[in-house]
């Protein structure tokens, strides 16, 4: 959920300048099931029209908002395969020698710089952010010797 524009849009919302939001697909809004109904009902509760395009709902109404709950749950099933034949496919062409990840050596960012971050004290979190990678690349860059 750490998307620029929905940042926006959340803000617009809050500051009650945003009264309707119109969306593609109900999937495009959040691929989980929870997230989804949770920024619905949010949403909903701050009296914010939600309409999706391509599935011709009004999420106004009790029926609407079921039908959302219906329609998050099919995408994360959706996302669930999706990830299960990705995992599949790069299984098998790890066997034919055709994917081998990423080249030894390459790096987000430099190690090197995140160890120098370190030694300054700031925290994990603080060096994922100035480096633009996830915490767990860094425990990564950390726990590898130079």
């Amino acid at each position: 959920m750490a998307r620029p524009s929905l940042h926006a849009l959340q803000k617009g919302i809050f500051d009650g300048t945003i009264k309707t939001v119109v969306v593609w697909k109900l999937d495009r809004l959040a691929r989980y099931f929870r997230e989804g109904v949770e920024v619905v009902c949010d949403w909903r509760q701050k009296g914010i029209r939600v309409v999706s395009v391509t599935q011709q709902i009004d999420l106004s109404g009790t029926v609407g908002r079921m039908v959302a709950g219906v329609l998050f749950a099919i995408a994360e099933i959706e996302l669930q395969h999706i990830r299960e034949r990705q995992a599949i496919g790069i299984a098998v062409a790890k066997k034919k020698g055709i994917y081998t990840g990423r080249k030894f050596g390459k790096t987000k960012a430099p190690p090197a710089r995140a160890r120098a971050l370190r030694k300054q004290g700031l925290t994990v979190s603080e060096i994922a952010q100035a480096l633009g990678v996830e915490e767990r690349t860094v425990f990564n860059y950390l726990s590898k010797p130079r």
